[in-house]
């Protein structure tokens, strides 16, 4: 048989695949899915959902059940949710009666949610970033502020999802999306390949429509980074809009917890439900001024208009032409929407790469000790966490080590001037003569590229806001290495990436808006084993 088009396959099918059923994704096209439970539910988006609510047609207990029905159908495959919140039907009836009385509490009333296995919730569920350490620890006193916020405004909170054990910060070599707890999540495309991390099962659940939205959390590119490869909308927010509180933390200075959605708009209400200052987290004291009650009044398809964005490109080495060849028509499409789009090149800071993780080192000992020390338990330091995966070899250590952990043991606490001058250099680098300095010099309103490391890790270090839109599948051809080695071709999924300065969430999700509207990229997945082949 000679296949298609790699992204031709994924949209319409191909020989050999029978008995499917039929739906169409985000642009109209035909999708082949085999056993897919409730398929009325693919590329639902949450004001579809609360319309057959409102009408009577769907009560938020029908919804959770149909979800819970497609979890334990399709993930077999994925593997992106570690468990299902028994509570959810319970929660769900209660949304339902609130809903029959007349009172519909926000846009998330009776909408299920994932959220990742590192939040914590005062509940039936347990809380343990993926670690079999964490397994019989007490369960957390209070909900994380996420949690709380997700269930103020309505949300069914319906499980957690596997993740990269301990948010990827575990050894310098790792596998995304693995977890002692959870096993290997698996990429929505191609099951055998990477799903990228730490959100690993926040990305790949979304994607494959087994959850309306999910929350992911983002230190470096965890947010982002599995958004772009499944294929949907992630924002990573501002760190200091969204609390972190009750998070299993990295880094005080860069985590932030942030919305996976399948669009921006179900993005932007997502964001708005968990936005918020909170008592126990410094960084949000100014979240309640900074923050929009309702990101979706910036959903405006002509936003890109008059808009001068700064542009900023890392072709590769390998393949020039092949890359400009895919990224010029979505250039092109910023134009044509009639925003002005200016090169730009960051100023590569040199010691970026040491001072980050110096940084996130330091913080990572200092943070997690007193997380562990308030959350109780067997286990309250970095050192007996160490000690446990050394005794459990076989089940924590069986594909990578433990290399960060023992480094950030190492280091010092807070006060040691290494540390405060990494600090100093990074906040300078990627801020006041980074993302700042390029917007103000070039009068720009945003930044805009291919999305990437190369973008989103400065927005990460930074601490600022970053958007990605899914754009589809791009077939990457054969090359060789500098070594003469060769390296087959691949399709993965791409996304545009939007940024800009602190608390410009609103700006963003205007940009991001309007170029949806106008590429409308999302592909729905068909969880295929492999990567076709040429």
């Amino acid at each position: 048989m000679k296949l298609q088009n790699r992204r031709e396959f994924l949209l319409t099918g191909a020989a050999g695949l029978t008995a499917m059923t039929l739906f169409q994704n985000t642009r109209g096209d035909l999708v082949f899915v085999d056993g897919d439970p409730y398929p009325e539910l693919v590329e639902v988006t949450i004001s579809q959902l609360q319309a057959q609510m409102k009408a009577g047609k769907l009560t938020s207990r029908r919804l959770c059940e149909m979800y819970i029905a497609r979890i334990q159908e399709i993930d077999t495959k994925t593997h992106s949710v570690l468990e299902i919140n028994p509570d959810a039907l319970t929660i769900a009836d209660a949304l339902d009666k609130e809903r029959k009385k007349k009172k519909v509490r926000s846009p998330m009333h009776g909408i299920p949610v994932l959220i990742k296995d590192n939040i914590d919730t005062a509940d039936n569920m347990l809380t343990t970033a993926g670690s079999l350490a964490l397994v019989e620890a007490p369960k957390p006193k209070q909900d994380a502020f996420v949690a709380a916020q997700l269930r103020k405004a309505g949300a069914v909170i319906l499980g957690k999802t596997n993740l990269s054990e301990w948010a990827n910060f575990r050894d310098n070599r790792s596998i995304s999306g693995w977890s002692g707890r959870g096993g290997q999540t698996n990429n929505a495309y191609f099951l055998d390949q990477n799903p990228s991390g730490s959100s690993a099962g926040s990305g790949v659940s979304v994607s494959a429509n087994l959850t309306p939205v999910a929350i992911g959390t983002e230190t470096n590119g965890s947010i982002i980074s599995p958004s772009i490869t499944n294929g949907i909308v992630g924002i990573k927010p501002t760190v200091g809009l969204v609390s972190r509180s009750g998070i299993i933390p990295i880094s005080h200075t860069q985590d932030t917890a942030g919305p996976m959605a399948r669009n921006v708009t179900d993005a932007a209400i997502l964001l708005g439900a968990v936005a918020g200052t909170d008592k126990n987290d410094p960084a949000t004291a100014d979240a309640d001024k900074r923050r929009e009650k309702d990101y979706t009044k910036f959903l405006d398809a002509n936003a890109l208009k008059g808009a001068r964005l700064g542009l900023i490109t890392f072709p590769p080495q390998r393949n020039v032409e092949a890359w400009k060849a895919y990224w010029q028509p979505f250039f092109n499409k910023l134009t044509e929407a009639g925003s002005t789009l200016v090169d730009v090149t960051f100023p590569v800071l040199s010691t970026m790469q040491a001072d980050e993780t110096a940084l996130l080192q330091f913080e990572f000992k200092a943070d997690l000790n007193k997380y562990l020390a308030a959350r109780g338990g067997k286990y309250t330091t970095l050192e007996q966490l160490i000690k446990f995966n050394d005794d459990n070899k076989d089940k924590e250590l069986p594909k990578f080590g433990q290399g960060i952990f023992i480094d950030s043991q190492k280091r010092g606490d807070l006060t040691d001037k290494s540390y405060l001058e990494a600090v100093d250099r990074l906040r300078k680098g990627t801020r006041d003569n980074g993302i700042d300095a390029l917007l103000t010099t070039k009068g720009l309103d945003a930044l805009v590229g291919p999305a990437g490391g190369s973008t989103y890790g400065l927005a990460a270090v930074a601490g600022y806001p970053y958007i990605t839109v899914p754009l589809g599948l791009r077939d990457v051809p054969p090359s060789t290495n500098a070594q003469g080695t060769a390296i087959p071709g691949a399709t993965i999924a791409t996304g545009m990436g939007f940024f800009g300065t602190a608390w410009s969430e609103a700006k963003l999700i205007k940009y991001a808006y309007a170029f949806e509207q106008r590429t409308k990229g999302r592909v729905t997945p068909q969880l295929l084993p492999t990567m076709p082949r040429k």
